[in-house]
């Protein structure tokens, strides 16, 4: 993931900052406690195809 792209993107939920997890490829908003898949290097951010992010996962 391009790190200026990175900078661009936010949550389309919060509008909060986004976290690359390279090896999970997904995209993490930890206030929206979602994870945005990343397939063939483009970022999904739609709020129906991110998963829930567990409590641990949150590091809670």
């Amino acid at each position: 993931m391009d790190t200026k792209l990175l900078e661009l993107l936010v949550c389309p939920v919060t509008k909060g900052p986004l976290e690359y997890d390279r090896e999970k490829q997904e995209l993490t908003s930890h206030s929206a406690r979602l994870a945005y898949p990343v397939r063939d290097g483009i970022p999904v951010l739609l709020e129906s195809e991110a998963r829930m992010l567990t409590d641990s996962e949150l590091g809670l």
